[in-house]
Formats: structure tokens, sequence, C-alpha cells
């Protein structure tokens, strides 16, 4: 890893990152949450101006995309699992949502990837261990960097009211990162340990937050940080990869349309609500769906927020990286990826999610599940794919005229938010709201854009369902999905759920990841998600 995202507007080597913000490049169990402040900003010098701040901000940023400061297990922010896989946000994320649901499989048999496949994992799960841990080291780095600019401090450092007011910007994406981080926590695990910048470092254990109060609280920060950050502008600017309002705008649609699961309370007119500033701030859909995955989707108007990814300088076996090269190496060199991986490929019951729909024969979508790179769908050996299962290609390392990037590494960037999903939960809310021809609309327009012609005339729940896995297929949302419409531990089952080939009804509540044992044995505050052991 050399340095951070150079499409960053500002720049400075990960490596001096970590050693100008004094990390100890490590966390180790949760009691250390609040990190005690040698571990976090005790080397900062922060002083009158700017550089101090938007290089502790590109450390958040970084952290979406990368495991630590090298990219593998040299420097990584969490200790304890792998650097370049279990401590990527990216991911570890994606493996919870897709390779847990109807969508993806994974071949390898590392360590917690076949209770993904099966929906059977433990408390014990190096994955989920890395997924928490992430979390709450972005928490953290927030909550460190929030502590340390508040308009008092920047004034009693001699700070002028231009960098005062700049300030003021990063300290709304700062919030932003950490109520996004909140956001997966409360999707993943519900109830956790909760901080901010206004917790005492050092004075013990965090109590444990419950998922309403949490609701409220990434509810009450997304639309503070919008107050606060820049306005939407789409497409590639200097600032391109930093949140916007429209940023927060989004994860409040998620989080609205999750309400009913999250606290039992319907938000679809909240929902609506947000959806609708996004419409208005000038995002459009790409006019050909396979270019918002490519290498030059940075210039997209259709993307909202990514994770960066630069080719060598944001190096990393996790993140986008992964994503490239998982499937069939008789596609790398179309992906221009580095080595063919062979670990993930889509179970059958995906491409029936396209093969019961009218307008598959037209569907560009389709045309990512490579049927032409395997001699049955079926996955009958899940330790090899080399006959069975279907390779996906819907991440592509070219640019959209064709051309390669300079190199094999990673420049596809991941779109965390893209107007594509905005347009799928104004649908689901105003269907849920009572309003199925306002919803079609958007509906449509999606699927005039994947190249089917005729219209939907009409649209109900579980063709929805449906659509969503069409347009946003191995962007990290299937699980949540399935659990929000009803059909993910029973009633509807795929390949090898439950651990049988055929599929069978899970536990309902494998619906909640379990807290790690890790912190359930070092903090005495917490209790662990029903259904699971403490250790």
């Amino acid at each position: 890893m050399k340095s951070i995202n150079r499409k960053f507007r500002y720049i400075l080597p990960v490596a001096a990152i970590g050693t100008f913000l004094g990390f100890s490049s490590c966390v180790k169990d949760l009691d250390t949450i609040p990190l005690d402040e040698k571990e976090l900003v005790s080397e900062v010098v922060f002083g009158s101006t700017l550089d101090a701040y938007s290089e502790s901000l590109a450390k958040i940023y970084a952290g979406l995309a990368l495991g630590g400061n090298k990219g593998g297990d040299e420097e990584q922010d969490v200790v304890g699992i792998d650097g370049g896989s279990q401590a990527s946000f990216l991911r570890v994320m994606w493996n919870m949502q897709e390779l847990a649901s109807d969508i993806a499989h994974c071949c390898w048999n590392d360590p917690g990837i076949p209770d993904f496949n099966h929906i059977s994992w433990s408390a014990s799960s190096p994955w989920i261990k890395g997924s928490y841990f992430r979390l709450f080291y972005q928490i953290n780095l927030c909550n460190a960097f929030l502590r340390e600019t508040d308009e008092g401090t920047l004034s009693s450092r001699g700070c002028t009211q231009d960098v005062i007011s700049k300030v003021k910007v990063y300290r709304g994406e700062a919030k932003f990162i950490r109520a996004l981080m909140y956001l997966y926590a409360l999707d993943f695990y519900r109830n956790v340990p909760f901080v901010t910048e206004e917790s005492t470092v050092g004075s013990g254990s965090p109590e444990q937050i419950q998922a309403k109060d949490l609701f409220d609280y990434v509810e009450k920060q997304l639309l503070e940080s919008a107050e606060e950050m820049a306005d939407p502008k789409p497409g590639f600017s200097e600032n391109y990869g930093h949140a916007n309002k429209a940023a927060a705008w989004a994860a409040l649609t998620r989080l609205y349309l999750n309400a009913k699961v999250y606290i039992n309370v319907e938000k679809n007119t909240e929902c609506i609500t947000y959806c609708q500033k996004i419409f208005e701030a000038g995002y459009k859909l790409e006019p050909v769906y396979a270019d918002m995955f490519k290498a030059d989707n940075d210039k997209s108007l259709e993307m909202i927020f990514p994770v960066r990814y630069e080719g060598d300088q944001t190096m990393t076996w996790g993140g986008m990286t992964a994503l490239l090269c998982w499937g069939s190496g008789d596609y790398q060199t179309e992906t221009n990826a580095k080595g063919a991986w062979q670990g993930v490929r889509a179970k059958s019951s995906f491409f029936n999610i396209f093969d019961r729909e009218d307008g598959k024969a037209q569907d560009s979508r389709m045309a990512m599940l490579r049927l032409d790179g395997t001699s049955s769908n079926e996955i009958k050996d899940e330790a090899s794919f080399k006959n069975n299962g279907i390779p996906v290609t819907k991440f592509y390392n070219v640019n959209k005229d064709g051309s390669l990037p300079p190199s094999s590494e990673a420049y596809t960037d991941f779109p965390l938010f893209r107007l594509g999903e905005i347009y799928l939960n104004m649908a689901e809310a105003q269907l849920r709201a009572g309003s199925e021809a306002n919803a079609l609309k958007y509906v449509n327009e999606l699927r005039e854009r994947a190249g089917i012609s005729s219209p939907l005339g009409k649209l109900d729940l579980d063709f929805l369902c449906d659509e969503r896995a069409r347009e946003l297929f191995y962007e990290a949302q299937r699980r949540t999905d399935l659990i929000r419409f009803g059909k993910y531990t029973t009633g509807y089952n795929w390949p090898w759920k439950g651990g049988v080939e055929q599929g069978k009804d899970v536990a309902k509540f494998y619906e909640v990841f379990p807290i790690p044992s890790d912190d359930m044995g070092s903090n005495l505050n917490l209790k662990q998600n029903e259904g699971y052991s403490e250790n």
C-alpha cells in the first residue's frame, strides 16, 4: 500500500498518516473503546492551518477502502484477523450481505465462509469479528476527529474563519461516516456498544444502546451532517469521493425503508421525502447499465457516494480487487484484473430470479451471468466450481470506451449509494404507502435502461423484491432486502441454505448477527443477541 487514494483532494502517504495520527495500528478487544487518546491523537499537531484536519479526514475515508496502512497484514488497523480480507470494510460487508443470501456462493473453506453459505454462523466467526471491529474502528476515528475540531478549540488554535468554515464541512463528513457505520451496526447487530465524541476516554466499558435509541441517533446525525456538508455536485469534481448532502439523504432513505424491521414503525413517507430531494439534486441514471460498474465510473452522474479505488495507490486483497477477481479465469483478460480466483459464483436461485421475468431476453443485466462459462447452474460440489455455479462479471476494470486503466490493480469504484437504488427505494416506499402507479414509474425507468421495451402494467412486493435483485446484485444489499420482504429465514429457500443442497428454513434469530465473543468476554455491559451463545 503506497498512499491513500489520490482521487481525494488531500494527499498524504498512508504510512505517514498512521504516524501522524499516532495510531497503534490495532484494535484489540472493544473494551478499548473509546480508544485511549494516546492511540488516536497524541501525536497529532493540530494547528491553525487546514493540513492536519484534511489529512485526518483522509484516514477516515481510507478505512472504507483499505484494511490498514499497507493493505495486507502489515500495519493493519485491526489485529487478530486477516488484514487483506477480514479487516476490509467492503469485502466483509459484501460477504455478510451476498454470500448469506440467495445471490452468491463461495467455494473456499476459510474459517467462517461456509457459515455464510449455510447461514450457520456463531459469535466466534472471524468475519463477523472483522466487520464489528472495523465499524467501531471507523466510529472511533470519527469521534477523535470531532473531539479535536469544535469551533471553540479551532479558535483557540488561531484558525482563521476560512479554516473554521472548511473544517465545519469536514465535521459534517465525519458525522456522516460515523452515522453510516452505526447504520450498518444497527442492520447487522441491532444493539451495540455506544460511544460518541462526548464519551470519556478510558473510563471503562461502554454501555449497550438499544435499536430504537440507535435508530433515533443515526437519524439525527444524518440530518445534522446533511446541514453541514457541501451541496450535491453530480459527476467528477475535485471533491468527488467526499460525502455531500445527497449521501446523507441516501442513507436516510435506507434507514427509513428498513424502519419496520429495525423499530417496528413504518417510515415510508420520510423515505419518499429524501428520495425526492436526491431526484431534485441533478443525479441522472447512467445510460448503459454496465457502464456504472467500469473503471471510469467516477465520472458517472448516477454515483452518489463511492468507496474509492485508484490502482496501485490503493492495493488490497479486499474491496474491489476481490470483486473484480472472483469468478471464472476465462474472463480475467476482459476485466484486466489480477489472477483467476474462481472463488465465488452465483447460485441457481439468482438465475431463477431473471428466468421467471418476462423481459429476460432483453435484460442487459442478465448478460452479466455468464451461462457460457458453466456446464451446470447448480452448485453440486461446494469445494470446487470447475464445472458448476454461474460466473458473474458485473464489475469491469476497463473504461467505458474499452481502454484499460494504467495497471491491472482496481480502478473501479464501488457504488455504496447510486441513483438506481434510490429509484427502487422510492418505488418500494410508494408501493407500501399504497401508490402503485407512482411506484411503477421508477421501476419502468430502470427496466427501460436495462433494455426491456415493454413497461410493466402492475407491480407487487414479490416482483419488486425480485427487481431489486436484478438491479442491485453484487452491491451488498440482498440480505437486508430479503429480511425486509419477509423472505430470509423461512418460506423461501435457495441452494445450500441451512447446509443442505436443496436448501431449508433456518431459525429466525439469524436475521441478526451475533456480537463477537471477543467483545462479550471483555464488556460485561453487553447482552448477546437472542439465539446465540455468550461465547
